[in-house]
């Protein structure tokens, strides 16, 4: 038996998000003496394969180089993975995905197919059959015990270190060509780009909410800020609904789940559907001109001030 770990990425490079969940996947192989293999599905995109070749403690790596996989929609990996578990040489015991919005959406169809249960977003490994994954925003941590034969599973990478990038020699393997199953297709995409880190990898963030007033405010104060600390920027979904910013800035339980080494919350009253997205973060520094806002109660540094008056000066100082 193995354990199968899905790659994220983007047809030209692997993910971080990926490294987290083979460390979620050590920690399993630690106590079935399971190899690891990484499952690769897209087109063009041997460059991945070969990153996640280098990845400590993987064996094998899986690759699907396909043209109707390019487009990573969910139904035509979904079909991957399990022609993968199922008409495939190895015997998976566990399957897991990051839990990102391509996670999210793709394994609870693998699971579906595989006729099995999805346990989604755990944080911890209890035992080979028993995980732990947060319940009601975080506020609950619920241990779940699966009878499965094959485990379906998405990790919430901030439940775990990043795995080694380099020094692995894993072989790479091309598999069984699947079939284009002509379900949906990939009409348009349209992409943010930013020179500043990937939200869910950043080790410093920036993050503002609807105390900032407007788009305007949200990148001329925030934006000098961030760049100084090398950091990312995130928002919360009422700075998001408001328009100030794209809504892959969100942090918080309908966005991105962030746990970096300082979080700045400015602007931010704190509402637990945000907290829940970045209470892990190991520092906390708060920025609000209201004493009794929420954001006070978890943050390490809290600072009761008028923020276009404190960032700036916060910028000027560095």
């Amino acid at each position: 038996m193995a354990i199968l770990v899905i790659a994220e990425h983007n047809n030209v490079s692997l993910h971080a998000s990926t490294l987290n969940t083979v460390s979620a996947a050590s920690r399993i192989a630690s106590l079935t003496s399971s190899e690891i293999h990484v499952l690769v599905g897209g087109a063009a995109c041997r460059a991945v394969a070969e990153a996640a070749a280098r990845i400590a403690g993987v064996a094998k790596v899986k690759l699907a180089d396909l043209p109707h996989l390019g487009d990573m929609t969910a139904e035509s990996h979904a079909a991957l993975i399990v022609a993968e578990v199922t008409n495939g040489t190895t015997a998976y015991s566990h399957i897991l995905s990051p839990a990102t919005s391509h996670g999210k959406n793709t394994l609870p169809r693998v699971a579906a197919l595989l006729d099995v249960a999805q346990i989604s977003e755990i944080i911890a490994v209890e035992d080979v059959d028993t995980f732990v994954r947060p319940f009601y925003a975080g506020n609950v941590l619920v241990t779940v015990k699966s009878s499965d034969v094959t485990k379906v599973i998405t990790v919430r990478t901030t439940g775990f270190d990043a795995a080694i990038s380099e020094g692995g020699t894993a072989v790479i393997e091309d598999t069984s060509a699947t079939p284009d199953a002509k379900q949906p297709r990939l009409i348009s995409r349209e992409l943010s780009k930013s020179t500043r880190p990937e939200l869910g990898a950043a080790k410093v963030i920036v993050s503002g909410g609807r105390g900032l007033g407007n788009g305007e405010n949200f990148q001329s104060v925030l934006g000098p800020l961030a760049d100084k600390l090398g950091a990312a920027l995130g928002a919360t979904r009422a700075a998001v609904d408001a328009g100030f910013v794209p809504n892959d800035y969100q942090v918080g339980q309908t966005g991105k789940i962030v746990a970096p080494q300082l979080y700045i919350a400015v602007g931010i009253s704190g509402a637990f559907q945000h907290l829940a997205g970045m209470k892990d973060s190991k520092v906390i520094v708060a920025i609000n001109k209201d004493p009794d806002a929420p954001i006070f109660q978890i943050a390490d540094y809290g600072l009761v001030a008028d923020l276009f008056t404190a960032v700036p000066e916060f910028t000027a100082a560095l």
